[in-house]
């Protein structure tokens, strides 16, 4: 997925989905030993995803397109076991909002 990501894109961001138990560094340094020395060129790493779409959005020129993959419909984070409210499509409205 980061290899096609990295591919078809100029920049990618690798930020965190729903870890659990899971380290969510150890899941995006594990996504990063798929690409070679150039494709990490592209790549920036924010493990909070808020940080992550608020990133994105600052790096955006006229005319760019932002993806946001990864959640859909959900509206929460899994981190722990524990299901934390969370909502892409929230972030990227109050993004804009502060813009």
């Amino acid at each position: 997925m980061a290899q096609e990501a990295v591919r078809q894109s100029d920049k990618v961001i690798i930020t965190s989905d729903n870890p659990r138990f899971e380290d969510p560094q150890v899941i995006i340094n594990d996504m990063l030993e798929g690409l070679n020395t150039q494709q990490r060129r592209k790549v920036i790493t924010i493990v909070d995803r808020r940080e992550a779409i608020r990133a994105a959005a600052m790096m955006a020129e006229k005319g760019d397109v932002i993806l946001i993959a990864g959640k859909g419909h959900e509206d929460y984070q899994e981190i722990e076991g524990v299901k934390h409210h969370f909502d892409d499509h929230e972030v990227v409205r109050e993004v804009i909002a502060n813009a």
